[in-house]
């Protein structure tokens, strides 16, 4: 899956909000300064290009929608991420958020009890 700019990232993050919309609708969503309308028709077009987006049409008017969830993005973002940063481990990750981002006590608990829940989930399916 192909990696998104900071300003393809921000017009889908929209769109995955909204779960379909006008160029209008995506501009009233993003923050001040607004970017032009052109700037995000033009984005736009280009998240369709590469596969992100689709449209329906409405005379010379496009509704917008996004094909790829925010869910698919994010675990195709993970992967790339934890490859490109940590050499593809999750443990390194892991143990470098734990350390350098001082999770806090209760942080690191709720992330223990997530752990200990899916290591149990993977052992009863092992059976």
């Amino acid at each position: 899956m192909k990696e998104l700019t900071k300003a393809e990232e921000q017009i889908m993050q929209v769109l995955w909000k909204l779960k379909k919309g006008f160029i209008k609708d995506f501009i009233r969503e993003l923050p001040e300064p607004k970017p032009a309308y052109n700037t995000v028709s033009t984005i736009t077009r280009i998240l369709e290009k590469k596969g992100f987006v689709d449209h329906e049409a409405f005379g010379n008017t496009h509704r917008y929608f996004p094909v790829v969830s925010k869910k698919e993005y994010t675990k195709g973002f993970l992967k790339g991420f934890v490859k490109n940063y940590f050499e593809n481990s999750y443990q390194q990750m892991v143990s470098f958020f734990a350390k350098e981002n001082n999770i806090n006590l209760n942080d690191l608990e709720e992330i223990k009890k997530l752990i200990d829940i899916q290591i149990k989930t993977r052992k009863e399916n092992r059976k």
